[in-house]
């Protein structure tokens, strides 16, 4: 009896981090391929995994897709809370956001893409705007800790207008040119 349940186990039980490692791996074929090269197939190889586990866990490349911007959610996401800790107080609020942005932008750069080209994904793919509305929501709600909420999006507008322009131009970033153009939203 054992046995028969071992074999229709789910691969969720068989290996629990299989679906994180489908994840990474869709996050790995987007950064290198664009979303354009990804398919339950391209998945599968990338997470060394047979490909009906891509499919068990993730029905369409949508979902996969969803879960994918969800998890890339999480990396600016993190530096700004990190930045900005519940009840955390002053200082130059300008120039810690210029001197996060650099340290974001200083890291590998395909993670930086890949948020954006899933973001950028959402105007054609309606199941990603709401994870993508979750991403700007949560990111404003964590600058609003240190000033207003609207000029908490307004400095996040910026933030992701100064990202979009050193990415598309292959620039480099120029912290004292963003904490002044920080500094002249925050009252």
């Amino acid at each position: 009896m054992g046995c028969l349940l071992l074999a229709g186990a789910s691969p969720g039980w068989v290996d629990p981090e299989r679906r994180q490692r489908i994840i990474d791996a869709a996050i790995r074929v987007v950064g290198r391929d664009g979303i354009a090269g990804l398919s339950h197939r391209t998945v599968a190889a990338e997470a060394d995994v047979p490909l009906g586990s891509t499919t068990y866990h993730f029905a369409t490349l949508e979902e996969l897709l969803v879960a994918a911007l969800r998890q890339s959610n999480e990396g600016f996401g993190g530096v700004l809370a990190e930045l900005l800790p519940e009840g955390g107080g002053g200082g130059d609020l300008a120039a810690d956001l210029a001197r996060a942005l650099g340290e974001w932008l200083a890291g590998e750069r395909t993670g930086m893409e890949l948020e954006y080209e899933l973001y950028l994904a959402a105007l054609r793919r309606p199941a990603l705007r709401p994870v993508a509305a979750e991403g700007t929501e949560r990111a404003a709600a964590l600058l609003a800790r240190r000033t207003d909420p609207v000029t908490a999006r307004a400095l996040l507008a910026l933030m992701d207008g100064i990202c979009l322009q050193v990415l598309l131009t292959g620039g480099s970033y120029d912290e004292e040119y963003a904490r002044a153009a920080l500094a002249r939203l925050i009252p």
